[in-house]
């Protein structure tokens, strides 16, 4: 067990009295010191970072289209043919839904196509400037909205799954001012996988609600239940896609192919919405058609373009998933091997899982949540870090339970899950050992 003194001392210099506000990235640093200081290896399950070897197909398409020189050649802002096409082709075999390579965009990861698709739409019409976001989700999505000066409204899923579900968001669709409904799936951080029910329901109200759904597959093929990893072979990687054409979808090579370093991923947008104008769009840019906007509107001001080396990286390995030469989710394994351990340990020692999926079972993979009868977040967060375990709250992820943390297994080592359990084992003795007082 580290010292109290240590932690409670470099908490106090964040200048934060609630632990659960701390962001992703705080805790991270404070986990850092308490390291430093106590010397104690932490089990960390802070930081949702890929944790696996990348591709090398990845690799070596990168190395070889430097060799060619293209490090000295803008790359089109729209993305080169080779990535298009491949990703054009990755939706029709992995998702059962034809996109053309136009409406294709590589991005400088998922982070620039959600930033682009959240602006775009956010400025399309004066009447309609909010997005809504289906909750828990990833922070940081709400932190680029804020740094837009674009509103945003967000409800809690945990209470609302299958029919439900139509209700509270008509709730707020009826109201005349979302222009966007955002989610992830599997989600971040709770890794509930949306039925085809939901999806079913979200495509419907978007399409009466002239809503856009933006629809993170970060986890592309995570859910482990089920097989995704064969090119058009059924079953596909659930969309709501599939039930509607107002849809912009975001894909990241970070999980997929554990390539995060070099920050690439797919923005895809339906054919519909590419050649849709939005006359409020003129006030910020020349053109008020979204698919010339986002590139040129957005991706040209943050970044003109997405790294040429990447982009052949990203494309190779697709080609390779496409052509039946790997499969990508094979390799994802780990993490819900991992994942499955860790709940074990969790379950065993008096926790329970937060979010479950709809029919009640909760896929194993890269995240899930936890909580321990009769403490709060902040309690079970900041007891954590005196045995060494380190996680995040589900209070900066639009949680409405107040109780509960998000693990990711990804930094979590093989050899770490007995310690788990035994730090596990001490931190539930203190706790009956007060009980029993």
């Amino acid at each position: 067990m580290i010292r109290k003194e240590i932690v409670n001392s470099l908490f106090a210099q964040f200048g934060e009295s609630d632990i659960t506000r701390l962001s992703i990235r705080e805790v991270g640093k404070l986990v850092a010191q308490i390291e430093q200081e106590s010397g104690e290896e932490f089990i960390h399950m802070e930081m949702g970072v890929p944790g696996l070897e990348p591709s090398k197909i990845g690799i070596k398409a990168e190395h070889e289209a430097l060799d060619m020189g293209l490090a000295r050649i803008y790359p089109n802002i729209e993305g080169i043919p080779f990535a298009k096409t491949e990703i054009s082709r990755f939706a029709k075999l992995f998702m059962d839904i034809d996109v053309s390579p136009a409406c294709c965009i590589p991005t400088v990861g998922g982070m620039q196509g959600s930033f682009a698709a959240l602006l775009a739409m956010g400025r399309s019409s004066p009447t309609k400037p909010y997005t809504l976001f289906i909750d828990p989700g990833f922070p940081v999505n709400k932190s680029q909205l804020n740094l837009c000066g674009l509103p945003f409204k967000s409800f809690d899923i945990l209470n609302y799954r299958g029919e439900k579900l139509r209700e509270k968001l008509e709730s707020y669709l009826k109201e005349g001012n979302i222009c966007t409904i955002t989610y992830s799936s599997p989600n971040n951080p709770s890794w509930i996988s949306l039925s085809e029910n939901e999806l079913q329901i979200i495509a419907e109200l978007a399409d009466r609600y002239d809503a856009v759904v933006v629809e993170d597959l970060a986890y592309f093929g995570m859910d482990f239940r089920h097989d995704y990893g064969q090119p058009g072979v059924a079953p596909y990687q659930p969309t709501v896609a599939r039930y509607t054409d107002n849809y912009i979808l975001l894909l990241s090579a970070s999980k997929i192919f554990s390539y995060a370093g070099q920050r690439i991923g797919m923005m895809i947008i339906s054919e519909k919405l590419r050649t849709k104008r939005y006359p409020a769009l003129k006030n910020y840019f020349s053109s008020d058609v979204l698919g010339h906007f986002i590139p040129y509107g957005v991706l040209y001001a943050t970044t003109a373009g997405t790294s040429h080396s990447a982009q052949y990286a990203l494309a190779a390995m697709l080609k390779a998933a496409n052509d039946g030469e790997i499969n990508f989710t094979e390799s994802l394994h780990p993490y819900g091997e991992k994942a499955r351990a860790m709940k074990e340990i969790f379950l065993k020692h008096g926790f329970y899982i937060v979010y479950n999926d709809e029919d009640g079972d909760l896929a194993d993979g890269f995240y899930f949540t936890v909580a321990y009868p009769g403490m709060t977040s902040a309690e079970l967060m900041k007891a954590f870090l005196y045995y060494g375990i380190s996680a995040i709250s589900l209070a900066i992820t639009g949680s409405a339970n107040p109780n509960g943390l998000r693990a990711c297994v990804s930094f979590v080592r093989p050899e770490q899950i007995p310690e788990l359990d035994k730090r596990l084992t001490a931190f539930v003795g203190e706790i009956e050992l007060k009980d029993k007082k």
